[in-house]
């Protein structure tokens, strides 16, 4: 495969992560970055460790929604000159996506890390790239269920622009949905797909705000508004409430919609669940993909796929989102545009 150069839009938990595993991948490299107060921009490759340890203390008291209403919506940071502004590579600005859109004609694909408070914000994100003419891959890790329906509405806009959109790549969706799919292929008939998730957090909410606070608006009596609005604290005494292991039942993962897209399965057969544990970097339980069906002679069975325990949660997203992110380049160079869910990119059903 030839090689890659790709930006990733916010240095959060998920963007500082990704630039981390991207050294371990072949044939990337990183030549874009941005938070809300800065841009970092080298064709040649940027220097991630420097980057890393610029942003390490890139953490917003809000969960990232700052500048919600902005143009460039809320990106974690901590204060004036912190984050990617605090980089010796990187230059201060009050357009970062616009500027990394500037470069795009060099950037072959884009992971798209941005809060998702509201929900048609990455899509919006979307519109800007197209609408500069930008002929490449975007790739996000999303989970919400009704953004995948806002993006393929922009299908045709991104299949006239030569844009191709892998949506709901990270762990879930993502990884899970792509085993989803696999395990499928032993069926003739999809009776029920039971995604189930274990993360520990041993560092708690500050240092993984923005995922623990989404993950709070998936909880009976919690919406995503009401996530993007509460305090640190009101998320903390949430936590506290669970003793710090909080268990999700029936969330509104993307999983469903991307595998009824693929062909799978019906949405409604879909569920999502699992238990967060901020108090131990150990998985509080198992994480498993189990798919129930009929074989093509008439047997009913369950195909399991499991994570290792020893898998982190970074390792299960980062990891995954980048070989999506090759996955969408070979499909953009091969002329394949528009949307595409990570179940589309495996045997179909």
């Amino acid at each position: 495969m030839d090689d890659i150069n790709f930006a990733v839009l916010g240095t959060g938990g998920i963007g500082r992560r990704t630039l981390e595993v991207s050294e371990h991948k072949d044939h990337l490299t990183p030549v874009a970055a941005c938070d809300r107060h800065g841009v970092a921009v080298d064709h040649e490759g940027l220097d991630v460790d420097e980057l890393l340890a610029a942003t390490e203390a890139n953490i917003a008291s809000d969960g990232g929604t700052a500048t919600r209403g902005g143009t460039d919506g809320g990106v974690k940071q901590s204060g004036q000159n912190a984050g990617v502004a605090a980089s010796v590579q990187a230059e201060p600005t009050e357009t970062p996506i616009d500027d990394v859109i500037d470069e795009s004609d060099a950037i072959d694909a884009v992971l798209v890390a941005l809060p998702n408070f509201e929900h048609d914000f990455i899509p919006r994100v979307a519109d800007r790239f197209a609408a500069a003419g930008y002929e490449g891959v975007l790739v996000d890790v999303l989970k919400r269920s009704r953004v995948i329906d806002m993006l393929d509405d922009r299908t045709d806009r991104f299949e006239e622009s030569g844009i191709t959109f892998v949506c709901g790549a990270g762990a879930t969706p993502g990884l899970l949905t792509g085993a989803a799919a696999l395990a499928a292929q032993s069926f003739v008939e999809i009776d029920e797909v039971e995604i189930w998730w274990g993360v520990g957090l041993k560092s708690g909410y500050e240092d993984n705000r923005g995922t623990v606070r989404e993950d709070v608006a998936h909880l009976d009596g919690y919406t995503i508004e009401d996530a993007r609005e509460m305090s640190d604290a009101e998320i903390e005494t949430v936590i506290d409430e669970h003793d710090g292991v909080i268990e999700f039942e029936d969330m509104e993962h993307a999983d469903d919609v991307l595998l009824e897209r693929a062909g799978v399965c019906d949405a409604e057969d879909v569920t999502v669940g699992g238990i967060l544990d901020v108090t131990s970097d150990e998985k509080p339980t198992t994480t498993t993909v189990s798919v129930t069906g009929t074989t093509f002679d008439g047997e009913t069975g369950t195909n399991t796929f499991e994570l290792d325990d020893a898998t982190s949660m970074e390792a299960n997203v980062n990891g995954p989102a980048l070989g999506y992110l090759k996955a969408g380049v070979r499909r953009n160079r091969a002329g394949e545009y528009g949307v595409f869910g990570p179940a589309d990119l495996m045997p179909g059903f």
